[in-house]
């Protein structure tokens, strides 16, 4: 949609919304027809009536409570004869109150989808709550900060599926490699062990069945037709179930004397018993995981190249070779022909689409109401846009309302770079939530709940009671989404102690596993505050060594003991949420890697700094790293879906590693 086009739908929709609030006995479609000038500019009547009718889902969808009835139960059904009304009461979003603890669980909760496909529903959700007492800076005191992540490709098409309950299908590979396309009614989505799972029925196999999402292999097509999802179905339940149906079982990998320092730190498992298998070599120790995803240990164990070798199961060992098999095979491929990489910042941001724009209208109005004389420049900050845009929309509002009474058009005064409103009775109050911003919120404050010492569970309780009471049915979108973040491979006490160090501005003395070098460093830090991605957490720290602010990884760290009181004069962390976990230096490295599509995410999760297709479907991206000593390590963890184009000798030297790590298996 060109941007002209995008101005115009979200005027109409504007237009639509203050119109269908203007009257308690609402509109037949020809009075809005008449009443909206817009509508006149569709072909043909038919169109006209197309267009009304997608603009009324539209706005349903936003959770704009669109009403139709009849004046005559005998012609209900007579759509000519329909009438079309907004009730205010159930258009806005009802009274409620939040204390400061609220307040902050809820922006906490919020900030949890910042890089996440819910993100923008999340800051539509909380810019609504502020009417309401809720201030987005409230989650800042909080030592810990829950992030998460949804980075694959098919989650906002499955999102919307399960909120919606419309078929979907899509390619899938299996874990044991193998390729198919599947129907499915889906029931709900979280996430379990790192990765996000869809559940749901299963029509080509008539049965339920759980789907990583990172394993499908083509985008989700919406289906035809409707369904019921069983009444006793539950989220949280279901993904419980993924620990039986995911049973723990043992797995050995050789690793050389001296090596293989993060591997070690998982190696809780006990050896199995029935395990035929010969002593390992002289150098070698054997360490045994129990283990849910073989996958996920093969993948480690080829990382590690020459210096490990997987041995059990047979599957175990069969996973490791056949990685690092496809790895040298893409990796030994010619280079193909490619433009250069684009830069993948400073780009055009994007235009603003509809939803966006007439949620960010119907917000500015309550939050200008409420505080008249707002700055301009304030005001653009609070709700994420350039002065020049904001500009915009109040032009837009100016002009926007009922065609025949010009009395009834909003007063918008901004020219002295502060904002009046006045004349603007029926979108004074925020709108209720829409789905997914519903959604977004209750399972924010779901996983906080599970997170033990992340926040009051009191709190979190009261939050999340209002705030389902004040979605109304909106938030019966939250029972089918959920998300775990519990620290894997963390020591229990680990996150309590780093906690207390935060809040207690403690020093502390940390060994930590530096897995690019394959060592252990004593470091003595400082502790800010404590941040995840997904189920992964991290300790943001002033580093005494490198005297500079760190992180690492807390599933990383083998001890940590108190050093004494913490420095007062050090930097304060960046009270953005870190959007990248690299630190960019002036004797960086540039990468030139080969993704293709199932690992495209790579781009994202490593903040590729350019970007280029390649006409195969694959694609080019530059990653900026301080040492390249990880690449090899990070080639064979692909598995075949990516391979080092340049430099040159980083090239030669992938392939060299992969050949030699490959004789593991021969």
């Amino acid at each position: 949609m060109s941007p002209k086009s995008a101005e115009k739908r979200t005027e109409r929709l504007l237009n639509l919304v203050i119109a269908l609030l203007s009257s308690r006995r609402g509109f037949t479609k020809q009075e809005l027809f008449e009443e909206i000038e817009l509508y006149s500019e569709a072909a043909t009547p038919e169109a006209r009536e197309k267009l009304f009718d997608r603009d009324k889902a539209f706005l349903r969808e936003q959770g704009i409570p669109v009403e139709s009835y009849s004046d005559d139960p005998l012609y209900e059904q007579d759509n000519s004869l329909q009438r079309y009304r907004i009730r205010s009461e159930e258009y806005r979003l009802p009274e409620v109150s939040f204390t400061p603890a609220e307040s902050a669980v809820l922006a906490l909760a919020a900030q949890m989808w910042e890089q996440a496909a819910l993100g923008s529903a999340a800051a539509r959700a909380l810019r609504k709550l502020r009417a309401r007492g809720v201030l987005a800076e409230d989650a800042a005191a909080s030592p810990v900060h829950p992030a998460i992540r949804t980075s694959d490709p098919n989650f906002a098409r499955v999102f919307r599926a399960v909120t919606d309950r419309t078929p979907i299908s899509f390619g899938y590979r299996a874990s044991s490699g193998e390729d198919s396309t599947r129907t499915v009614q889906p029931w709900g989505m979280g996430s379990r062990y790192g990765h996000w799972y869809l559940v749901g029925w299963d029509t080509g196999r008539n049965a339920e069945r759980w789907f990583r999402l990172s394993r499908m292999t083509t985008e989700a097509k919406p289906g035809k037709g409707s369904y019921t999802v069983p009444p006793d179905f539950n989220i949280h339940t279901s993904l419980a179930s993924l620990d039986s149906v995911f049973a723990p079982q043992s797995a050995a990998v050789d690793v050389r004397a001296g090596a293989g320092a993060e591997l070690r730190l998982r190696a809780a498992g006990q050896a199995d018993p029935g395990a035929a298998l010969d002593a390992p070599p002289a150098g070698w120790d054997r360490l045994w995981f129990a283990v849910t995803d073989l996958d996920a240990l093969a993948a480690d164990a080829a990382a590690l190249g020459t210096a490990a070798r997987a041995v059990h199961p047979p599957e175990l060992k069969e996973a490791a070779g056949a990685a690092l098999f496809r790895a040298l095979g893409f990796q030994a491929e010619p280079v193909p022909e490619y433009n250069a990489p684009a830069p993948a910042r400073g780009a055009s941001p994007k235009a603003a689409g509809a939803q966006e724009r007439l949620s960010r209208l119907l917000d500015l109005v309550p939050y200008i109401l409420a505080n008249q004389g707002a700055g301009m420049a304030e005001t653009a900050d609070r709700f994420g846009v350039s002065q020049e845009q904001l500009a915009s929309d109040l032009n837009l509002l100016f002009v926007s309302g009922p065609r025949y009474y010009p009395n009834g058009l909003m007063d918008v005064n901004f020219e002295t770079g502060e904002i009046y409103i006045d004349n603007a009775e029926s979108l004074s109050q925020p709108v209720r939530l829409s789905m997914d911003e519903a959604a977004a919120l209750v399972v924010g404050l779901d996983t906080l709940a599970a997170l033990p010492g992340a926040a009051p569970t009191d709190a979190v309780a009261a939050a999340h009671a209002k705030l389902t009471e004040a979605a109304g049915m909106a938030a019966a979108a939250g029972t089918s989404l959920a998300a775990e973040l519990l620290p894997a491979g963390t020591p229990p006490d680990m996150l309590s102690v780093l906690q207390k160090a935060v809040t207690g501005r403690r020093r502390l003395a940390i060994r930590y596993v530096v897995p690019s070098r394959d060592e252990v460093s004593d470091r003595v830090v400082d502790p800010r505050r404590i941040f995840s991605d997904n189920n992964t957490w991290y300790l943001d720290a002033w580093c005494h060594r490198a005297q500079a602010g760190r992180f690492f990884r807390v599933d990383r760290i083998l001890s940590a003991k108190d050093h004494g009181e913490a420095a007062n004069d050090l930097p304060d962390p960046d009270p953005q949420f870190p959007s990248s976990l690299f630190t960019p230096g002036e004797s960086d490295e540039f990468v030139t890697i080969r993704l293709l599509p199932d690992a495209s995410w790579v781009a994202d999760a490593y903040h590729a700094e350019a970007r280029a297709m390649l006409p195969d479907g694959s694609q080019a991206v530059v990653l900026r790293t301080a040492s390249t000593g990880w690449i090899p390590g990070f080639i064979a963890r692909l598995g075949g879906s990516g391979a080092v184009l340049e430099p040159a000798g980083l090239r030669a030297e992938t392939l060299s590693w992969l050949r030699a790590a490959r004789e593991n298996y021969a």
